[in-house]
């Protein structure tokens, strides 16, 4: 069963009992009474009207106004996805079981909206930097899951200027690692990628398409580069590709 997903689409009213919200239903089937997370804090479905009368429920591709209780709703903001909250929970330690192990929850997550709320949640500066980076594994383990490692560099660049290096050997904070990634994704030397920018007009749309995502890609190597000593090789190499960017489409 796919689990209840709300996008924000405005914030009407609110105030620290709550407000009212009108929102798109991404996922599954919202219903009144519901809890949904908003990153690491809760709020009730307590009302739902769809074109002037009270309702009990909608799914996906539909929009309603809703009425949600606590003080969170002043926090929401446009764009921003509510997740349903089982009964039982879809506590952070429960999803980091269930993507480890893979045992079953009342109502499995589309890995796409535990990507979304793992990024969000790892961002909230309101949660403990330990919350922070266990989100930040969820995500990145999103990634895998909907078969995007590419977009991981960008995970790991994030916790890198946040938290800086993992004191502690965490992979995910290394900017060795972060490094050899990046560079291991493009597959022409930065000479050859220069080549092809001065004449990237006339290209196949592939090779555009594989100049722009290696110019995307480059930044992510930024928070990794001064922790590189600079007689290793890989600084070099970052450093070349970093003088190579301003010139790619």
């Amino acid at each position: 069963m796919s689990i209840a997903e709300l996008q924000v689409c405005a914030v009407e009213a609110a105030d620290v009992t709550g407000g009212v919200c009108v929102v798109r239903c991404i996922g599954g089937v919202a219903r009144s009474g519901q809890v949904f997370a908003a990153g690491g804090l809760r709020t009730r479905l307590r009302g739902i009207e769809r074109y002037g009368r009270t309702v009990g429920s909608f799914d996906a591709g539909h929009v309603a106004r809703v009425h949600l209780t606590g003080p969170v709703v002043a926090l929401l903001a446009r764009g921003q996805v509510l997740t349903y909250v089982p009964p039982d929970g879809h506590a952070l330690a429960e999803l980091e079981d269930w993507l480890a192990t893979g045992p079953p929850l009342l109502e499995e997550p589309h890995p796409e909206h535990l990507r979304w709320q793992a990024t969000f949640s790892m961002q909230d500066e309101r949660l403990p930097e330990e919350v922070r980076l266990r989100w930040a594994r969820v995500a990145l383990t999103a990634l895998d899951r909907l078969g995007r490692p590419e977009e991981q560099p960008y995970v790991r660049r994030y916790l890198l200027q946040r938290f800086g290096p993992g004191g502690d050997g965490d992979p995910d904070r290394d900017p060795v690692a972060l490094c050899r990634d990046v560079l291991a994704r493009f597959e022409l030397t930065p000479d050859q990628a220069a080549a092809q920018a001065r004449v990237w007009r006339d290209l196949p749309r592939p090779d555009i398409v594989r100049l722009r995502r290696i110019k995307n890609l480059i930044p992510c190597t930024e928070p990794a580069r001064p922790y590189l000593a600079e007689t290793d090789p890989l600084a070099a190499a970052v450093d070349a590709w970093t003088a190579v960017r301003p010139g790619l489409p």
